[in-house]
């Protein structure tokens, strides 16, 4: 039997495996939702609504035991408490706007006629979620589409194993029935497998690129709708009228918050020429303050990267660039934790330029470049000079040109003196092989749904 297994970034350890479902068994799991998804569409909107809160609340009980499994899966220290802010923050918002969000539309309601348009669940919705927020980015889809009437498969990524599991124990012991909501572990062969015969009514994955194309792949012909969500290369541009600190602050944490490991985290940052300088010694000044270490131990404020080889990938991006002419400017001395594996010191790159893979590949760990620009014109073709599009972070104090840069910006998201930061009541989207889309706001409600059109003639005459 195949296993599946985490290793943790911590000490190379298995810290846990499961065996991976058969075809034949991932097919019973999708019956079965199938078969309850009727049911729980028939019950009232609320009644769903007040269940995945309910679930949401138990998964907050258990945070002594949820905290500390996240650290020996992916890494991230205790001292950051977990994802509960975001999960519930997106959990309670969703829920606020469900009626609202689910409402038919009503277009005739006489003594002749009744037309409006419902929305529809789809069925049984499967979730694949990413490893480095694995709680946040799976509740972006997982609430509003339980609540919406559909059941939900949910398959982590073996980096983080064991979330499913104890979001589908939360969730149940709440009171959501078994088959409802049901986690699966699954090799990447069955996952496409399942996908090409066409079980689920919609997927939503985050991850690589290349892991959608995959889904594509295997969705071909099938008609199944997709919700993807990929790579990044965030920027940020910091204008001369920027507040120099608040930006500093912002954009060094969204560079390497996480170990760097965001989806909307900021890989490049473009900054005029007037404050160049003051920029960057402030950045390196801000990384070179964190605390490397064990994620177990309270005072650590960078853990681990999740796994050996994705810093691997950063120090080959690093190293790159540096043969190219980049510099590299905070002292590895102050972080001898840098064990060459998963332990990676903060890194802040100048003398940097988009012939380098560090500025244009995802980097996806706690290192970011920075560039000096000298007008509008240049920060624009910059920033859109990438095959990515998820957010852009805009630092000025005039509201109408930042309105009118990010209306140039290839990007899902426009953001004016903040980043790294998904707002629940606005569509979570991206452009160009960031995915397509959009999760939370009323839009994921729609994404989760299907219309369906009343056209009821009350008389025959």
């Amino acid at each position: 039997m195949a296993m599946i297994q985490c290793i943790s970034p911590v000490d190379g350890s298995v810290y846990a495996e499961r065996p991976a479902l058969s075809l034949d068994a991932a097919k019973d799991v999708v019956a079965r939702a199938r078969k309850a998804q009727k049911a729980w569409a028939r019950r009232p909107l609320e009644e769903r609504v007040q269940l995945v809160l309910k679930g949401a609340a138990r998964l907050n009980e258990m945070s002594d035991t949820v905290v500390p499994e996240l650290a020996w899966q992916m890494g991230r220290p205790i001292k950051y408490g977990g994802e509960y802010k975001g999960f519930n923050e997106r959990s309670n918002y969703v829920a606020s706007i469900a009626a609202d969000a689910l409402a038919p539309v009503i277009v005739e309601e006489s003594d002749r006629f009744e037309r409006r348009i419902e929305r529809e669940a789809h069925g049984v919705v499967f979730v694949v979620a990413p490893w480095n927020y694995p709680y946040m980015t799976a509740i972006n889809t997982i609430a509003p589409a339980l609540m919406a009437g559909n059941t939900v498969v949910l398959k982590h990524a073996s980096q983080t194993l064991l979330v499913g599991e104890r979001l589908v124990q939360a969730f149940i012991e709440a009171g959501v029935p078994e088959d409802v909501f049901q986690n699966v572990f699954l090799d990447h062969e069955t996952t496409s497998a399942l996908i090409a015969a066409g079980s689920f009514n919609f997927v939503n994955f985050t991850g690589s690129v290349e892991g959608g194309r995959s889904m594509e792949r295997a969705a071909a012909g099938t008609f199944t709708g997709l919700g993807l969500e990929l790579g990044g290369k965030d920027p940020g541009y910091v204008m001369e009228d920027a507040d120099l600190e608040a930006a500093v602050d912002t954009l060094m944490d969204g560079a390497t918050y996480n170990s760097g490991q965001c989806c909307c985290g900021i890989e490049r940052i473009y900054v005029h020429e007037s404050l160049y300088d003051a920029f960057v010694e402030k950045s390196v000044a801000w990384a070179s303050n964190y605390k490397l270490g064990n994620p177990l131990d309270p005072e650590t404020s960078l853990g681990p990267m999740a796994n050996k080889r994705f810093a691997k990938v950063v120090r080959e991006q690093i190293a790159d660039a540096v043969s190219k002419g980049a510099k590299a400017l905070v002292d590895p001395k102050l972080f001898p934790q840098d064990d060459g594996g998963a332990y990676l010191a903060p890194q802040v790159l100048v003398n940097v330029d988009h012939s380098m893979a560090f500025m244009r590949e995802e980097t996806f760990g706690p290192a970011v470049g920075i560039m000096k620009v000298k007008s509008d014109e240049e920060a624009l073709a910059l920033m859109n000079d990438s095959q990515y599009g998820l957010t852009a972070s805009l630092w000025t104090k005039d509201v109408e040109r930042a309105a009118r840069l990010g209306r140039e910006i290839e990007t899902g998201t426009v953001f004016m003196n903040r980043a790294d930061y998904l707002d629940p009541a606005l569509c979570w989207t991206g452009v160009k092989e960031t995915g397509r889309g959009g999760s939370l706001s009323i839009i994921g409600f729609q994404n989760l749904t299907r219309p369906k059109s009343f056209h009821l003639k009350k008389v025959t005459a």
